[in-house]
């Protein structure tokens, strides 16, 4: 689903922050696997590390866990405090892609969570190549439930989205600049656990559905429930969402 106006699209990428404790509640991390491949296409071990558009912090827990040295760059005070919360080891700044409240030079590796879309793409992989050392890497994610799996499918198709609603799938990169080399990409399989209720909630996070119309909103909500409790897989007490983590890294030349 792609925004209609740039100031819609700028409306749903501000979102976020009226439902920073829901969001932390309920939307996905990502997979150990997948963290350690995008760290893998650096030059030397990465040590120093930008989770950018940081958000709650999904992924800032993922790469501190790694043992890694962790700065979180998000613009939302809400999400911010989340994030200190979650990941009380990470240095959290209040900054955003276009302008990173960081050194030339000063990391190893730049993570994008489920957020490289709402970015002014050129700026930003400007700005990401400026603080990023020769030969790190950038590695931009995006989680997805996993619709190969009919039932799945049938969700993603009423909910309107995916665990995001911007698929890179178009182009197959998240953008390209001169200060990067092509892009690789791998897709990892994972899956989180849910409830009928939970899942619904973790919808009601979805940019689309927190600006849309409080009438639209409940219809849609109401609409994803009757499904979730009629569905088999979901009807009865704790499942297993299927996801997908497209996964790609580019090195800074």
């Amino acid at each position: 689903m792609s925004d209609p106006t740039p100031d819609r699209h700028a409306q749903r990428a501000s979102s976020f922050g009226s439902q920073a404790a829901a969001y932390a509640e309920h939307r996905p991390g990502y997979p150990r696997e997948a963290l350690e491949w995008g760290l893998s296409g650096a030059t030397g071990t990465p040590r120093r590390v930008l989770d950018l558009a940081a958000g709650t912090g999904k992924l800032t827990v993922g790469l501190a866990e790694l043992g890694l040295d962790v700065t979180a760059v998000e613009p939302d005070p809400g999400m911010r405090a989340e994030l200190a919360r979650a990941v009380p080891s990470a240095t959290s700044l209040d900054g955003q892609a276009e302008r990173i409240p960081m050194p030339d030079g000063g990391v190893d590796a730049v993570f994008v969570g489920q957020a490289f879309h709402w970015f002014d793409v050129g700026p930003a992989l400007t700005e990401i190549a400026r603080v990023l050392r020769p030969g790190g890497v950038l590695v931009p994610m995006w989680n997805y439930e996993d619709d190969s799996v009919p039932w799945v499918a049938e969700f993603a198709r009423l909910s309107r989205t995916g665990v995001s609603s911007t698929s890179p799938g178009g182009s197959r990169n998240p953008g390209e600049h001169p200060a990067f080399v092509p892009y690789e990409s791998r897709t990892f399989q994972h899956a989180q656990r849910r409830t009928a209720k939970s899942l619904a909630e973790t919808i009601a996070t979805h940019s689309h559905m927190i600006v849309a119309d409080p009438a639209d909103r409940a219809a849609g909500l109401a609409e994803i429930r009757r499904f979730l409790a009629a569905n088999p897989h979901t009807a009865s007490g704790e499942f297993d969402l299927p996801l997908l983590t497209w996964t790609f890294r580019t090195r800074r030349r």
